[in-house]
């Protein structure tokens, strides 16, 4: 016995908690795809159409989508793409671009066949997908990202579409979507049905509300080691946090759905939903990243879905067309969702801290040179990939100190969390903001210091400039604190299947003879395997500083003996309370550090 669940992405709908009114005058075009065939890993789809015109005579699939900063070129995964009359007779179909199919007399086309192979499975040589953009169809789940199964006639993107999903009976189905009257699930066009991912299977579900937002979890786990109820009750008090922390959550509900198998990829973001994939593993080892991953995403409800530029607004799935304000879009919502923690005593004070060192830290591995501006521009290039992680990293700390200058200039009055709420009521999900003269907006709401500020370190890449601006609120920085009572090697190093390899080397390890690269095998004459990797690691770490020590590495293929000694522990980048502080920077650090309200 099997179940059947119908989509519509309609371009005029009225949402209500239990119901939604369409605009019948329409047309509408049918989808519909048979998810109990689930052989050679495709989705078998048939369109049903009408009304078609010269100007509909591109089927368009998707080169990219909005928050992947990434090429994707879906047209890769189709194959027997095919068109046929009223009567079921062929009509020619010819293939114009990757992503792109060309059809012959599209006013006699009533239906159109093809399948889609699922990116999971499928290997490809270049502009690979990220599983949580992708989609999987297995013997007990599915899982649907809307570009990577539907495409769009040229004209109309903004088109209604239904969309029939043939399933077994005892799977359970997780999406933002709402229904009609008739049970049916609704979106509002083409981009909402990529907005809105599906997941379907063999799934447990649990159910809360967070103010007057209803949230819905729905979990796939390959092994059932975890469930949705402990998925949510763990969540609950981020959630409460974040909706204290925008002055109430701008949604009406919200799902969350988490697919757990053999590896970890992340999340994306949607404006009613997020899907997360993560390596399964018993809950309380996994908890941590799961929350802190779902605060982040979370946030994303205010950026991009309530403040965005038109490039957001008006998605372009043909070209990559890229923003130069990811800043705002992953930047500010990565130092919100650490923020959101901080304030609502999810993590202490010296965890934040710690949090902030370790930012500082890895920054260092990208090109101190490309902007966060370069960054946005280049996002969907080979070269801006590259540096793409540093928006989480650089960003995130370029905009807690925005935050701070806010503060500082405000006298505490407003920082880039109040900020933030006056764009969310300024705009919203239907009004976007200019892209080109959002930085002379955002200067001309709070302060003129604040254009230097954009010209220096988000325009620009000058210095960040952490002891100036965290001196502002007691915090005293240092880049190198020396501590004499601890050691360490000067190597930073990370446990491959030949041993510890090292990645980065000090100028005295390098002195010492370390290279980048090298392979660490033994200390001492002690082996690193898998019985004593962690007794070996010990003995080496706990030398007193200035104690000497013998380290065998592999260098191109041959044995190197090097005579090292370890050194006193040099921490870098270390934020402390400062106790010398005067009171009208305690005053600000009261304010930048307190609970919710």
């Amino acid at each position: 016995m099997f179940k059947k669940i119908m989509l519509i992405s309609l371009a005029v709908i009225t949402l209500s908690c239990n119901s939604v009114k369409v605009d019948e005058t329409k047309s509408v075009i049918d989808y519909s795809i048979n998810l109990n065939d689930r052989s050679n890993d495709t989705f078998k789809v048939t369109l049903n159409v009408n009304n078609l015109s010269q100007e509909n005579a591109i089927f368009q699939f998707a080169a990219t989508a909005p928050g992947t900063y990434k090429v994707m070129d879906i047209g890769r995964f189709v194959s027997n793409y095919e068109a046929f009359d009223k009567a079921g007779k062929s009509i020619p179909v010819k293939k114009v671009s990757v992503n792109q199919y060309e059809l012959s007399n599209p006013e006699k086309i009533r239906k159109i066949t093809y399948e889609i192979a699922e990116t999971f499975d499928t290997p490809v040589k270049e502009n690979s997908i990220y599983l949580m953009c992708g989609t999987s169809i297995e013997d007990d789940h599915v899982l649907i990202n809307g570009q990577a199964v539907f495409g769009y006639f040229s004209g109309k993107q903004a088109e209604p579409i239904r969309v029939e999903l043939n399933y077994p009976d005892h799977w359970k189905s997780g999406t933002a979507l709402k229904k009609d009257t008739e049970g049916r699930y609704l979106a509002n066009s083409y981009d909402h049905i990529v907005d809105s991912p599906i997941l379907l299977g063999e799934l447990t579900e649990a159910s809360s509300k967070v103010g007057d937002t209803d949230i819905d979890v729905f979990t796939f786990s390959q092994n059932k080691v975890v469930n949705s109820d402990e998925i949510l009750s763990s969540m609950e008090e981020m959630l409460n946090a974040a909706d204290k922390f925008v002055y109430g959550l701008p949604v009406d509900n919200y799902t969350f759905l988490y697919y757990f198998d053999d590896q970890s990829a992340g999340a994306w973001e949607h404006s009613y939903s997020s899907e997360y994939i993560f390596k399964e593993d018993k809950w309380e080892n996994i908890e941590s990243s799961v929350k802190k991953t779902a605060a982040h995403e979370f946030f994303h409800i205010i950026t991009p879905l309530n403040i965005h530029s038109e490039i957001i607004e008006q998605f372009n799935f043909v070209q990559p067309v890229p923003s130069k304000h990811l800043w705002l879009y992953e930047a500010t919502t990565e130092w919100a969702a650490n923020a959101m923690l901080f304030n609502s005593g999810q993590i202490s004070l010296d965890d934040y801290f710690e949090l902030l060192h370790k930012k500082v830290d890895y920054s260092q591995f990208f090109d101190k040179t490309y902007s966060l501006e370069k960054l946005s521009l280049t996002s969907y290039t080979e070269q801006g990939q590259k540096q793409y992680v540093n928006i989480y990293i650089r960003g995130a700390i370029t905009m807690g100190l925005l935050n701070i200058k806010l503060l500082a200039l405000s006298n505490g009055e407003k920082g880039l969390r109040e900020l933030v709420h006056e764009l969310t009521n300024k705009y919203g999900p239907s009004k976007p903001f200019n892209e080109a003269t959002f930085y002379d907006e955002i200067v001309s709401m709070t302060y003129p210091e604040v254009e230097d500020f954009f010209d220096k370190y988000i325009i620009g890449a000058e210095p960040l400039p952490y002891k100036e601006m965290y001196g502002k609120i007691g915090v005293s920085y240092e880049e190198e604190v020396l501590d004499s009572t601890k050691s360490e090697t000067g190597l930073r190093y990370y446990l491959s299947k030949s041993g510890y390899k090292i990645l980065k080397c000090s100028e005295a390890a390098s002195d010492l003879g370390f290279k980048k690269g090298d392979v660490i095998k033994s200390i001492n004459g002690e082996v690193f395997n898998d019985d004593t990797i962690d007794d070996v690691k010990d003995m080496w770490l706990n030398l007193k500083p200035g104690e000497s020590y013998l380290a065998k590495v592999t260098r191109d293929g041959k044995d190197e003996d090097i005579q090292a000694v370890v050194f006193p522990k040099i921490t870098k980048n270390v934020f402390e309370v400062d106790p010398n502080a005067d009171a009208s920077a305690k005053n600000l650090f009261e304010i930048w550090s307190k609970g919710l309200d």
